[in-house]
């Protein structure tokens, strides 16, 4: 199967591809990123009581890396899905609370509404890929990812995110932000090299998929971001099953489900855990599913490239992205390509 002649106009690819440029454009652009100054050291100040993530989709979940890593630093960081801080937990929405909404676009219903609602009660931080939107006119500080125009599924604004957050974290806790600028400009030619490999990424995982009617990624600490965004993309761009959630809770049920239709990729992730992660892998062999790894010791597509560890949820995600390709085309569809749904979603 000649995808490269098949896919030849197809944008999602095009996303996909071109993910290495749009991070050098979001590290341009958070290396002179200015107006965040009053919020330097927040995460340490009295000022604000906690620090709140809110989004939808990819967007919520890009914000768990950064969460996870300030937990661990000893603050109180929340996470509350848009949809229900505005509905059921509106009692966070406080003068001492800083909000960090993240939504690429910047005009999704739910961050809209966020926006009436706060009217001054609170401050945000928004993150966004959209200078003229909605959450960047009329946040307290706006952070723009650069990340270029995306035709549906999130590939380079997820990214862009989670390199934008985690830049963001430095200057939350008062440090200096270079380091991950250096380590994020070390990271993109091997980003580069890892995607330009598309084809033959596709080729390997073509025979682990076929037949598979029900993926799902697991992950602990930082990787259930990648995990929960996995089940999202899969869904969006194959039509496909595909849910994501922690490692601990794939046993809690979902286990039951295991037999020769089922993948289970499962992300190693963190030093901490990474032993439990093979544990599972292991375990869903045995009970006759089929299983893959991601991290960096693992070879081929599943091997993600190398990168300083507050990269690694960048890195996790891209074997994600080529099962995407692949489960695409043994299903002869175009990926990406939305039939039911919208790049931005304005009905709650």
């Amino acid at each position: 199967m000649n995808l490269e002649a098949l896919w030849r106009d197809c944008p999602y690819l095009s996303d996909l591809v071109a993910q290495p440029s749009s991070l050098a454009q979001t590290l341009a652009g958070l290396e002179t990123a200015k107006g965040l100054e009053q919020f330097a050291g927040a995460a340490v100040s009295p000022r604000w009581r906690r620090i709140l993530f809110t989004g939808m989709g990819s967007s919520y979940w890009g914000c768990r890396p950064l969460y996870v890593r300030l937990l661990q630093a000893g603050r109180t960081p929340i996470m509350v899905e848009t949809s229900e801080l505005i509905h059921y937990e509106r009692g966070w929405l406080t003068p001492d609370t800083l909000v960090i909404a993240v939504s690429q676009s910047g005009l999704s219903a739910e961050i809209v509404r966020l926006l009436d609602l706060v009217d001054g009660r609170c401050e945000i931080i928004g993150v966004t890929n959209t200078p003229d939107s909605p959450l960047a006119l009329r946040s307290a500080a706006t952070l723009l990812m650069h990340a270029g125009v995306e035709f549906t599924v999130a590939c380079k604004t997820y990214l862009a995110t989670l390199l934008a957050l985690e830049w963001l974290g430095d200057i939350l806790a008062g440090q200096p932000a270079d380091p991950v600028l250096r380590a994020a400009t070390q990271f993109i030619p091997h980003l580069r090299a890892y995607v330009d490999c598309w084809p033959e990424h596709v080729a390997q995982l073509m025979p682990l998929l076929d037949g598979a009617a029900s993926l799902f990624f697991a992950g602990r600490g930082e990787s259930i971001a990648a995990a929960e965004t996995a089940g999202l993309i899969v869904k969006e761009s194959t039509h496909l099953h595909g849910e994501g959630m922690s490692a601990a809770a794939f046993r809690h049920g979902p286990f039951e489900m295991l037999n020769n239709q089922v993948l289970v990729t499962v992300f190693e992730g963190a030093p901490a855990t990474a032993g439990l992660s093979h544990r599972l892998l292991a375990d869903v062999r045995a009970a006759g599913g089929r299983a893959a790894l991601i991290g960096p010791d693992e070879s081929g597509v599943f091997r993600t490239p190398s990168c300083d560890e507050r990269l690694r949820p960048l890195a996790e995600i891209l074997p994600v992205e080529m099962i995407t390709l692949a489960a695409s085309a043994l299903a002869q569809r175009e990926p990406g390509r939305f039939e039911r749904a919208a790049k931005v979603t304005v009905v709650e």
